[in-house]
């Protein structure tokens, strides 16, 4: 089984949706099972994915402030 996000466009598709689901051919989840993975920022998923050190992850924020400043 896949599971899609979709985001609904059109007021007439809600209730296409729920025929579908009548049908069973599809099953719509609560809203609130979602908004915990759509909430999370883009960057999220990356944290922690560099593994540095405590120094080299200070050395890298301020890399990244200093830049930030230049512009």
């Amino acid at each position: 089984m896949v599971t899609y996000l979709i985001e609904i466009t059109n007021n007439k598709a809600h209730k296409l949706l729920q025929d579908l689901e009548d049908l069973q051919i599809i099953k719509v989840l609560k809203k609130e099972m979602h908004e915990k993975q759509v909430n999370k920022s883009s960057t999220a998923q990356f944290r922690g994915a560099l593994k540095l050190s405590d120094k080299q992850y200070l050395d890298f924020q301020k890399h990244a402030k200093d830049i930030r400043n230049e512009y």
